[in-house]
């Protein structure tokens, strides 16, 4: 809470999500018993017979994977790289966020006392890396979650690309909440949509990589939409998590309130202002209004389309109703990690899921039937895929097995069927 601004909660949110990610992949490594190879995919004949033989295999690679994480979760953001890295046979170095390597800290000294990890299988790096990134290799990977103007420096640095090291970015992205027009503002799917909205726009102060930036709303309900919107963010107490009982806290350093502060005053120009804006809400701490902005015209407003604000801020957007120029507003944020549907309209979902797939890492579709279940756009899940394409860096984190495959190598072996079938048994029992 202290190193953050983060309410209890909020604080909690990452703690228990890095917790349950490594107990996650805990699970998946007890399944997968103590083999270091593992077969990807059956077999297949590859001659005229079926004594010729072919096998894809995946073995760990012989370096070490670098995992540079982002402030805004220096508990959940390290644990779900280490998790997928550790499982595939890789040691890791940690470099957290300076402004919030103190968390991240905290968690090396419990994991050190409980002595969990072989020695030399993790360590940690708080503050600067030197020269760390220049002595990579052929055989190490970097993994990078942050901004993408950051993401691309690291991408071009010439050490990496003459040695061709793996390199995956999970970048901050224009997330989008689509309401399709069948929705009863009286019904549950309403409901859990206004709720999922109000948690994406305040939840770590609206400093989550997947918090919703862009809210597409059908014409006819903009003016319900936003009235609710308002009523639910304006009852939301804001202030010192630790010294009061806010709901949201501050936002993490000077210079986040300052990018906060000066986007606002750049999405007031093509939307106007519902509830919040750019002005100071005290003499002292960064604490910013939680903010919800209608623009004037969703198909000119580029800058909401180009710009995020990482903060507790969204603005909606006004479209026809239709799941095609629902899918082209939110392909405008040129790729996203998370975008969400809520509708009880079976064929408007399948065709908004069709027209939002190729431009997002994951959907999370929210109906009547789900709402009581549903865990929020918000959420990755250790067994689901957590990237996405384009502006959110076109890299795949988590996802169970397929987390791991960063840190492998995959090897088409050819021989003999009977050799190869028993140096690689298919295990039925793995996840």
């Amino acid at each position: 809470m202290r190193n953050g601004g983060n309410t209890r909660g909020d604080a909690k949110f990452d703690v228990d999500g890095a917790t349950g990610t490594l107990a996650a992949y805990a699970s998946l490594g007890k399944k997968l018993g103590d083999r270091v190879v593992l077969p990807d995919g059956d077999g297949i004949q590859i001659g005229r017979t079926p004594r010729w033989w072919g096998q894809h295999i995946l073995v760990p690679k012989r370096g070490v994977a670098v995992l540079i994480n982002a402030f805004n979760f220096p508990a959940w953001g390290f644990a779900e790289k280490a998790a997928c890295a550790l499982l595939a046979g890789m040691p890791v170095i940690v470099k957290p966020a300076t402004s919030t390597a103190w968390v991240t800290c905290r968690m090396f000294e419990i994991l050190d006392a409980a002595g969990v990890f072989p020695m030399g299988a993790i360590q940690l790096v708080a503050g600067s890396s030197g020269d760390l990134l220049d002595h990579l290799g052929e055989q190490d990977v970097l993994a990078f979650t942050g901004s993408a103007d950051t993401g691309a420096m690291l991408r071009s640095r010439p050490n990496l690309i003459a040695r061709s090291v793996a390199v995956n970015v999970e970048a901050d992205s224009l997330n989008s909440a689509v309401l399709a027009p069948d929705v009863d503002p009286e019904g549950d799917t309403y409901r859990l949509f206004v709720k999922d909205v109000i948690r994406e726009m305040t939840q770590k102060t609206g400093q989550k990589c997947t918090a919703v930036r862009r809210i597409l709303v059908p014409d006819g309900l903009v003016e319900r939409v936003r009235d609710d919107l308002v009523f639910a963010l304006e009852a939301i107490k804001v202030g010192d998590p630790i010294a009061t009982d806010a709901r949201m806290g501050p936002v993490t350093t000077k210079r986040q309130l300052d990018d906060a502060r000066s986007g606002i005053g750049k999405l007031a120009a093509v939307a106007d202002i519902a509830t919040g804006g750019p002005e100071p809400m005290a003499e002292k701490g960064y604490f910013v209004k939680p903010t919800l902005l209608v623009a004037r015209d969703s198909a000119t407003a580029d800058v909401v389309h180009a710009h995020e604000v990482f903060g507790p801020v969204a603005t909606i957007l006004p479209y026809d109703g239709t799941p095609g120029t629902a899918a082209d507003l939110v392909a405008r944020g040129a790729g996203s990690l998370v975008s969400s549907a809520y509708g009880d309209d079976r064929s408007w979902l399948t065709e908004i899921v069709l027209g939002l797939a190729p431009w997002n890492g994951r959907l999370y579709l929210g109906s009547e039937k789900v709402a009581e279940v549903a865990m929020g756009s918000g959420m990755a899940l250790p067994f689901l895929n957590h990237g996405g394409p384009g502006r959110a860096g076109g890299g795949e984190e988590l996802g169970g097995l397929r987390g791991m495959m960063l840190y492998q190598q995959r090897t088409a072996v050819q021989g003999d069927r009977g050799l190869l079938v028993k140096m690689f048994p298919a295990d039925e029992s793995a996840p």
